[in-house]
Parts: C-alpha cells; structure tokens; sequence
C-alpha cells in the first residue's frame, strides 16, 4: 500500500468509495430519498473535482497497485473554527476505507499522515465530526487523543444526525 495525492483522474474512483463506504457505514439511518439526495450531492464527481483541484482541501489516497482502498481529506480553514479558540484550526473529512477493509491498518497510515500534513501546514488543531452512535470510530480517534468540543448535527437529506464535534491540538 502506498499513500498518495489524488488527481483528476481519481475523481471517479474517490466518488465510488464515497458512495460505498458512507452507505455500508449508514445507509441503514436514513429514507431511501434522503439518502439519494445526500449521495447526489456530497458524492457527485463534479463536486469532488472542484475539492481535488481547489486549494481548500488536501486528498490523500491510500493505493494498492491501482486499487483504492481508502481515502481522507483535508480541510483548510475548518468548517468547525467556530466551535473552538483553536487560532488555525484544520478539518480532518472522510476518513474512509474501502467496505470490509476496516481494522487493516488503512485507516491508521492516513490518520499519521493527516496528523504530519496538519502541522506541515500550520495549523495548531485538528477538528472532525463523527456521528454519535459510531462507537468504533469514536475509539479510533480517542486513541489518538481527539476529545469532544461540541454537539453539532449532520444533515442527510431531511434528517439529522446527532454528531460529536472533536479536536486534538497539535504541540
């Protein structure tokens, strides 16, 4: 496995395991319209090309001889800034991998990334939403010391979702 930047090229891919792992993950949570509604419009390609090609936010693949296996992004400035006094805050997004490869160390190689990119890039805080029923996610990122800052909500379609604002300060 190697971690990489995405390119234009990846856009289709990247929209794909969006897609698969927001719905192996949550699918389960909402109507079926909802659910379209958000997937038409959090994952549609035109949209993830903007992000890989704008300066906003940093892509960073995890690839395994041509296969996608995980992704996260960056997010610079943090759209949760104002939930903390964080001076430079930065926003950690979809950190997914691939349905059925979670626990394989995937997610692990992008967090250390994204922890090392937070700081090459000055920010003094790291900022992500996680829903509040996702216990495993909510373990994942309490080993690495992120910590609860805010209740804030998460909207899929009509419905909103409970979520835990968390952040970790970078020394």
């Amino acid at each position: 496995m190697i971690l990489r930047p995405a390119s234009l090229d990846d856009v289709p891919a990247l929209a794909a395991l969006g897609r698969d792992s927001f719905c192996a993950a949550f699918e389960h949570l909402y109507r079926p319209q909802d659910l379209e509604d958000f997937l038409e419009q959090a994952y549609a390609p035109d949209a993830i090309a903007q992000e890989v090609a704008g300066a906003e936010c940093i892509h960073r693949l995890a690839d395994a001889e041509g296969s996608l296996l995980g992704y996260c992004k960056l997010r610079m400035p943090s759209n949760y800034s104002e939930h903390s006094d964080a001076a430079n805050p930065i926003a950690l997004s979809q950190l997914y991998t691939a349905p059925g490869r979670t626990g394989s160390g995937i997610g692990a190689a992008l967090m250390d990334w994204a922890l090392t990119e937070a700081k090459v890039q000055g920010a003094d805080a790291i900022q992500l939403s996680v829903w509040s029923g996702n216990e495993g996610a909510r373990r994942f990122y309490e080993r690495y010391g992120f910590a609860k800052i805010a209740d804030i909500h998460f909207r899929v379609g009509e419905h909103l979702d409970e979520e835990f604002l968390l952040e970790l300060r970078l020394g």
